[in-house]
């Protein structure tokens, strides 16, 4: 019966992390096949790519109101990466720092998760501020490709504070979505002597079925492995909210454990490092924030008390070791490996 139960888990798995990379494959082949522009590709396909088993688990898990599962999810999958992951591809290849990525990015993530503790103060994460999250993240993306030219590179976290509270990102998108469709009314118009098909074909029906393959994988991956976890939490006395912390969380984040280590053997550590923490801020703003738009999610204290403050900490520690020397050296690295081990530790003596 147990044996069985793990294996369930077990496929769940491999179907929610093997069904979003050839989501995103097939999602973005198409996107380009059918004219869509960079810009809108980068911005739905490409920045949630990595996050979508947390995103489909997440989800899957509000709807079933496992908020606890949901919670030490997003929570869980930021310490590990940046304890685990950043910790590994330090240790392998020392990973060069810029400015920007402290200033921009960095404080950014810190932020959203100072600012998660506090919408979390009173046991709950409301449906309105998971609206304020969502919002945060469409204007994280706008503000990152639209400002550009603006500041001249000088994008940070006082310039995108600005940009929300002047709901820019709101024109924009609407300016983005009308232009695209004009666009591809024009596309239209110019294939209709049967250039069309030339410009679909090639494998596009492969294409379409692979996206549809990959999406039900998904979604079929990510109804099971929540359940099973569920099932193990109850079977051995163990809170869905650290269940979600270790299993639910490690396991969501392996294509950024995979993408992260083979990009530091490669020598391509710093830009591992600029995917780890948009991933961090996509965690929170994004799939927090869709979560709680069906339900609004409880936070248990263990979550408050414990967790949520180790992952602001090891975010300041990453935001410390990015400013000494502008590069995350090998010892660095081992410090975040160990200050992650210590954290389960602790996790499970609780």
């Amino acid at each position: 019966m147990i044996t069985a139960n793990f294996l369930i888990l077990l496929l769940g798995l491999i179907f929610l992390v093997k069904g979003s990379d050839y989501f995103v494959k097939s999602a973005s082949t198409i996107a380009k096949k059918l004219g869509v522009s960079e810009f809108v590709i980068g911005l739905t396909l490409v920045a949630v790519g990595t996050s979508i088993p947390e995103l489909a688990s997440s989800i899957a898990a509000s709807i079933q109101q496992a908020s606890g599962i949901v919670i030490g999810n997003v929570v869980g999958s930021n310490i590990a990466n940046v304890g685990l992951i950043v910790g590994i591809a330090a240790f392998l290849s020392p990973m060069k720092t810029e400015v920007d990525m402290l200033k921009r990015d960095g404080y950014i993530m810190l932020f959203s998760a100072v600012l998660f503790f506090v919408f979390a103060f009173n046991g709950e994460l409301s449906i309105i501020e998971a609206g304020l999250f969502v919002l945060l993240y469409i204007a994280y993306v706008f503000f990152l490709f639209e400002e550009a030219e603006k500041y001249e590179g000088k994008l940070h976290f006082k310039e995108f504070i600005t940009y929300f509270f002047k709901f820019k990102y709101i024109n924009s998108a609407v300016q983005k979505l009308n232009g695209n469709r004009n666009k591809n009314s024009e596309s239209d118009r110019s294939t209709e002597s049967g250039n069309g098909n030339e410009r679909l074909g090639g494998g596009f029906a492969k294409d379409i079925f692979t996206l549809v393959l990959s999406c039900a994988a998904i979604v079929i991956g990510a109804k099971y492995f929540v359940e099973e976890s569920i099932f193990f939490a109850e079977l051995f006395g163990v809170p869905d909210t650290i269940i979600g912390t270790t299993l639910v969380a490690v396991g969501t984040s392996l294509p950024e454990l995979v993408v992260t280590v083979s990009a530091a053997r490669q020598g391509y550590g710093s830009i591992a490092l600029g995917n780890v923490i948009g991933s961090n801020i996509t965690n929170i703003f994004l799939i927090l924030g869709l979560s709680g738009l069906f339900y609004p999610i409880s936070v248990a204290e263990i979550s408050l008390f414990f967790t949520t403050p180790v992952m602001i900490a090891i975010s300041l520690v990453l935001l410390i070791f990015i400013s000494t020397g502008w590069e995350i050296k090998r010892w660095e690295g081992v410090a975040l490996m160990m200050f992650y081990a210590a954290f389960l530790v602790v996790l499970f003596y609780i």
